[in-house]
């Protein structure tokens, strides 16, 4: 089965099936990506280490708006995806439209949830249904010095 792809969710779904019916350990995280950085990627190897199969679900264009305000995202989903898709830790890619990726890890059933460091395992959204699985919900430490924030920061401070 191919890999690297970017994916509507029902496809991907149908597709996870015949890795999971394997024996592969399927991992889903999920957020924004707005402007990629090393902090991304190296939480996304950490994730990746976990198990077989990396699910990245991304936040659209419009969950972005609603969930960080009308200047986000910097990059559209489109790019975003793409950007993330090329990553070596990642396996698919799948964009959703709701603030929050219930409905998609519900569609998934991943085996292993994750999310950084600034997520407390008890609040994760999903983990009751992985955990209802048998599944793992983890939270993975965040790389210091590097946030979507702190980046439109400083570019804005040294070009006003």
């Amino acid at each position: 089965m191919e890999k690297k792809s970017v994916l509507p969710a029902a496809e991907l779904a149908l597709l996870l099936q015949g890795y999971r019916q394997r024996g592969e350990k399927i991992v889903f995280t999920n957020g924004c990506f707005d402007i990629l950085h090393p902090g991304h990627s190296g939480y996304l190897a950490a994730a990746r280490a976990l198990g077989d199969i990396l699910v990245v679900g991304l936040n659209s264009d419009a969950s972005v708006r609603r969930l960080k305000g009308d200047k986000r995202p910097i990059m559209a989903e489109a790019a975003r995806a793409q950007l993330l898709a090329a990553l070596a830790a990642v396996d698919f890619v799948t964009i959703f439209t709701e603030d929050d990726p219930y409905h998609l890890i519900k569609l998934l059933k991943p085996d292993i949830l994750v999310k950084g460091g600034d997520w407390d395992t008890a609040n994760i959204v999903g983990r009751d249904l992985v955990e209802a699985r048998g599944g793992v919900v983890k939270s993975l430490p965040f790389i210091d010095e590097y946030s979507t924030t702190s980046i439109v920061e400083e570019i804005l401070r040294r070009y006003r």
